[in-house]
């Protein structure tokens, strides 16, 4: 991975059909034991792509779901490196803050060793159809929830190892992430290499 570049191209994603929805669904798991061998950028794509990119570029529309198409979700990565947002648009991470801030993610130990971790964050001002507090955190959950199992249906195909994660301190999170107000973490996810 560069070196805290203030904003990384990624290559084009590249998802071959190799595998079969079938295979993946069948081999979809949570792990818990990653070694820190490192994702590669092309790796990377494929994974944000899945989460959250755009497949139809004629529409700009997603390859996640989300309520009404608002799009809430932000998809940020966090490695060795320092903390990025997905770009989606362009294809390419800007960087949010350099250092290793993996720790901070979450309480279990894999956490802080692992390659990547993912971590989803919804904009509640988007959600302007509705005042409900309760609707909006819905919504987001369900959103997130989209973009992570895409993440698990990939890694399944891909030989790579994943888990969704909730235990973390999402306060804590969201200040390392430079949240604003009308941000909140929903989930967090890891991924790499299993042992």
């Amino acid at each position: 991975m560069a070196d805290q570049q203030t904003k990384i191209k990624l290559p084009v994603p590249k998802i071959s059909n190799d595998k079969l929805l079938s295979d993946a669904l069948h081999n979809r798991k949570s792990s818990r034991e990653f070694t820190d061998r490192e994702i590669s950028l092309q790796e990377l794509s494929n994974i944000l792509w899945c989460a959250n990119g755009i497949n139809r570029p004629e529409s700009g529309r997603r390859t996640s779901p989300s309520a009404m198409n608002i799009q809430d979700i932000d998809v940020y990565v966090v490695i060795k490196e320092g903390i990025y947002r997905y770009l989606h648009k362009e294809t390419a991470l800007e960087l949010i803050v350099a250092g290793d801030f993996r720790k901070e993610m979450g309480f279990q130990e894999f956490v802080a060793t692992a390659p990547l971790n993912l971590i989803y964050v919804t904009d509640y001002t988007k959600f302007e159809f509705t005042e409900d507090t309760k609707v909006k955190a819905v919504l987001a959950a369900v959103d997130a929830a989209h973009c992570s199992e895409n993440v698990y249906l990939y890694a399944a195909a891909a030989g790579l190892g994943v888990v969704v994660r909730a235990a973390m301190d999402t306060a804590k999170v969201a200040g390392v992430l430079k949240l604003r107000p009308e941000q909140a973490v929903v989930i967090a996810q890891t991924v790499g290499y299993e042992k």
